[in-house]
């Protein structure tokens, strides 16, 4: 249905565009084979043809279409799309805005988003950028990547610009088997090289946020709109990084295995060698832990407090028994 809607729209938009008169809507009407095929070319369904049209016309204007409607001598009303009411400025992007394009296309070249974002700057480059930019040169020794692993990116990304509700199931680090989830996508992030989806849980009735690798299966979108107000700043970083442990004003002390969690022994405040192949650290200690210290398996061991190393417990017990 919306395939068809897009190619009725844009059909649509090319009789206006093309023609050099005003076109009454009998005229549209037998000149658009979607409206041919739904209506026929005579004068049946005229109520069910005018509503469709005033949809269509009104959703052109709201894509950005200038279209005049001019009544002939006779009181016949007619539509055209003049080109020069519709012709978008010249593009001008200075060197330093081109530069950040083709940064930009750089940073998305191992994701789905590659193809789209070379594109664009192909198109800008032929309206308009300076000739002695070029967005595709180098800025340095070192080249920004956003690797893009997961299977839900690509459709949360757009059910995040579309504002569509979706279900996927999702697995705790804590649980054996996954669960469904009902969430109003907000928006994605990357933070330490794992991808974030931060959204409203329907069934919790409250802001979370996810981690797509685990995400299983296939990213369903749901009917309706949206329940709850999207907040004018999507905090997943800062949401995240709680959660893990980044703004803790606590301590913990584990064994960590040598030569093994470096993420760990790079927050660590304080190193000590104990032999036999292990280490003592001490780490920052706040909500969320448990899970990351769960990540590293068996080269890991909490030494205090009692309720981390409990909860680390359960968690290993749960994937276990999964």
């Amino acid at each position: 249905m919306a395939i068809a809607k897009a190619e009725r729209l844009m059909n649509l938009a090319l009789c206006l565009l093309g023609t050099r008169r005003p076109l009454s809507k009998r005229e549209l009407r037998e000149s658009i084979e979607a409206y041919v095929e739904a209506f026929g070319s005579g004068t049946g369904g005229d109520d069910s043809f005018n509503r469709m049209f005033e949809r269509d016309k009104d959703d052109l204007r709201e894509l950005g279409l200038v279209i005049e409607t001019v009544e002939s001598l006779d009181g016949e009303v007619g539509y055209l799309a003049r080109r020069d009411s519709n012709r978008l400025p010249p593009i001008t992007l200075d060197a330093e805005e081109a530069a950040a394009l083709g940064l930009a296309a750089k940073v998305w070249q191992q994701a789905r988003l590659a193809g789209a974002a070379s594109g664009a700057l192909q198109k800008l480059r032929a309206a308009g950028l300076p000739e002695d930019v070029d967005p595709y040169e180098a800025h340095g020794a070192l080249e920004p990547r956003i690797p893009v692993h997961e299977a839900a990116f690509e459709p949360l990304m757009l059910a995040c610009r579309d504002r569509r509700p979706v279900v996927f199931d999702y697995r705790k680090a804590n649980a054996a088997h996954p669960e469904p989830r009902h969430v109003e996508p907000w928006a994605l992030e990357c933070w330490r090289g794992h991808w974030y989806l931060a959204g409203f849980d329907r069934d919790r009735g409250a802001e979370r946020v996810f981690r797509l690798s685990r995400i299983t299966g296939k990213v369903r979108s749901r009917g309706g709109r949206f329940t709850a107000p999207v907040p004018d700043v999507v905090t997943v970083r800062e949401t995240v990084a709680g959660w893990a442990g980044e703004t803790a004003d606590r301590s913990a002390r584990i064994r960590l295995r040598a030569d093994a969690g470096y993420p760990l022994r790079a927050r660590a405040t304080a190193v000590r060698e104990l032999g036999d192949g292990w280490d003592e650290l001490e780490i920052p200690y706040g909500h969320g832990l448990d899970a990351w210290l769960v990540e590293f398996g068996p080269d890991v061991v909490v030494l205090e407090p009692a309720e981390l190393r409990a909860d680390v417990v359960d968690r290993l017990r749960a994937v276990a028994k999964g």
